[in-house]
């Protein structure tokens, strides 16, 4: 396939993406994703694509029909107990992408964290890969590392999705600035040069709060989102994908897709 066309398979006709990703079990405990391909079958209606871990891809690979398949290539830890706080490092490329039949790889980028060089190191090389295989590269950006939202400001999260699209990321996955507005993140993605999708980060346990963080994004013109404790962890994982995969596919208000749940 071509780089394009392995990107559409990411993106639907109206150029925007729900992807679940299910990739935390290299990272934080995973209650919910306990039987992934039961997952993928009953989610797939709603979702465009997935990001999985090497092992997933190989082991729910008939699952995946008809969607698009997204590898994460690095591990993204965050700190435990007295261990270092490495951040994320690097493990695969494009050989195992192409080996999995991915359509995008996926890897970690945390300007001004303590490990930024080897950060930033790390998603260049994935791009340069990505550039010879025509696997398009995705790469989540985070200013000082994940879940450090006190830091995800208007200021830092523009310059983390800025730089990532400088390094070559086809697509650009960021979280939407603590405490800012629609207007604030309008500027952020048009600064973006390339699509910005909209992670969704620890489970809220409030869907409307959910809905409306989505829906103030994908107004301010992102290009969809990749939720997945949200979904995943949810008490219907099906019924709230089908409520974001309305407001970013079909403008649904708020209001509307609540009512799909």
């Amino acid at each position: 396939m071509t780089r394009k066309e392995n990107l559409n398979a990411l993106f639907a006709d109206d150029s925007r993406t729900v992807i679940l990703p299910i990739d935390h079990g290299t990272a934080i405990p995973v209650p919910g994703l306990d039987r992934p391909a039961e997952l993928i079958g009953s989610i797939s209606d709603s979702v465009d694509g997935f990001v999985v871990n090497l092992g997933v891809a190989i082991a729910a690979k008939d699952e995946f029909a008809g969607k698009g398949i997204c590898l994460r290539t690095d591990v993204y830890k965050p700190p435990y107990g007295t261990n270092d706080d490495l951040g994320a490092y690097r493990i695969y490329g494009a050989d195992e992408a192409e080996a999995a039949g991915a359509h995008a790889m996926m890897n970690m980028l945390y300007p001004h964290h303590p490990n930024e060089a080897e950060s930033f190191r790390e998603a260049a090389e994935l791009i340069s890969e990505s550039l010879h295989a025509d696997i398009p590269a995705i790469i989540e950006s985070l200013p000082f590392g994940l879940g450090k939202v006190d830091d995800y400001t208007v200021e830092n999260i523009s310059f983390a999705v800025r730089a990532a699209a400088e390094l070559g990321a086809d697509v650009v996955k960021t979280a939407f600035p603590t405490g800012a507005g629609g207007d604030d993140f309008k500027a952020i993605v048009d600064a973006a040069i390339v699509p910005v999708i909209l992670l969704g980060g620890a489970a809220m346990g409030d869907d409307e709060a959910l809905l409306t963080m989505v829906k103030t994004g994908i107004d301010a013109g992102a290009s969809g989102i990749a939720v997945g404790r949200n979904v995943w962890q949810h008490p219907d994982p099906c019924a709230i994908a089908r409520a974001l995969h309305a407001v970013v596919h079909d403008d649904a208000s708020v209001s509307s897709a609540m009512k799909l749940l």
